[in-house]
């Protein structure tokens, strides 16, 4: 059983970290930090809101037993060397200076942005670009470090890269538009958020999030050489906004192939995608990648979201399209806090675990 510490873990994220992480049979939380409000009190205690005793506890499952009576500490006075992997759900700015001093002890599975765009450093979805984690070995060596940073996407990124994988082994891509309805999770308690901001409301404009989306699309689905990754070679465009649901990123996608393609071809080539997922036998992987529906009125983040606990991407309404040339256009359904968040940071764990990389 491998030993686990979590940063941040009175947030959203950090509360998911938990979630993921419990019963886990190769992971153990036995350490928690956060901010300095938090540190020094039980776990129980840096959750409860200190006027009114309420709980904060964000998620829809109950906050783990075992969680409740560990010590919350601050970041620098994490025992590393009683730690085997530290897992990370803070803001870019922090990331950038605390994470390399977790890393220079302990491997680091970051939800942050800050390390995605370095060259040594991959943005793992397993299933779809495994290989990149072998790059991991060579950040150790050039930065002299004993552990690693290893970020996963943003968690738009995550549920559109994920079903271009098949269509881009298969049929190839020139171009891709994309178009997401955002769940409020996804922002935290960030401006543009708040109740009377996003009730009877759409949001236009999310900060950094449509350059993130195309960037890291291209880098997941690039080439690994064994020492650099070339970024995929084709078009990205997206237009990002926030919407009044709690969970579950939408998505609405136009792909354009460099094969022909048909419907039925691109919803079959996504139904059988696992990316060898199957095979590695990973606690946390879901049995298929991709659902994908026939109901014209499916997927809904209200209905599809939890599938599968989170972890499978819903596609519906795959369709041609009439002005690209070899278009096909589709909605998706991603989980934000789960497989775009803790439980894929988990997973992304497990993979580096299997290949005996931790």
């Amino acid at each position: 059983m491998l030993k686990a510490a979590i940063v941040g873990a009175t947030g959203i994220v950090g509360q998911q970290f938990l979630v993921a992480l419990h019963h886990h049979p190769w992971f153990e939380v036995r350490q928690l930090a956060a901010s300095e409000r938090s540190a020094g009190k039980k776990y129980s205690q840096a959750i409860r809101d200190e006027k009114t005793g309420g709980l904060r506890w964000y998620c829809s499952e109950e906050p783990p037993s075992e969680a409740m009576d560990l010590n919350v500490v601050k970041t620098s006075e994490l025992k590393l060397s009683e730690c085997d992997i530290v897992f990370t759900a803070i803001e870019p700015e922090e990331a950038k200076i605390l994470e390399p001093q977790l890393a220079q002890k302990v491997p680091v599975v970051s939800t942050a942005s800050a390390f995605r765009y370095e060259e040594d450093t991959p943005i793992l979805i397993p299933g779809v670009n495994s290989d990149h984690a072998d790059l991991l070995d060579l950040q150790r060596s050039k930065r002299g470090w004993r552990g690693f940073i290893t970020p996963i996407p943003n968690c738009t990124t995550t549920g559109l890269t994920i079903t271009l994988k098949p269509i881009f082994d298969e049929f190839g891509v020139q171009s891709v538009l994309m178009t997401s309805m955002q769940a409020v999770s996804g922002a935290g308690r960030s401006p543009g958020v708040i109740a009377l901001d996003i009730i009877d409301n759409v949001i236009p404009f999310i900060p950094n999030e449509e350059e993130k989306v195309q960037q890291e699309t291209l880098k997941i689905l690039g080439s690994f050489n064994g020492n650099s990754i070339k970024p995929a070679d084709f078009g990205v465009s997206c237009t990002c906004t926030r919407v009044n649901v709690r969970e579950g990123h939408t998505e609405s996608v136009l792909v354009s192939t460099v094969k022909e393609n048909s419907v039925e071809d691109v919803a079959k080539t996504m139904r059988g995608f696992d990316g060898g997922l199957r095979e590695m036998g990973l606690p946390s992987a879901p049995k298929q990648m991709i659902t994908v529906h026939d109901d014209p009125y499916r997927p809904q983040p209200r209905l599809d979201r939890d599938t599968e606990n989170g972890m499978t991407t819903a596609v519906g309404r795959v369709r041609k399209d009439t002005v690209m040339k070899n278009g096909v256009k589709y909605l998706l359904v991603s989980h934000n806090t789960k497989m775009g968040a803790a439980a894929g940071a988990v997973l992304v764990a497990e993979l580096l675990k299997k290949k005996d990389i931790l």
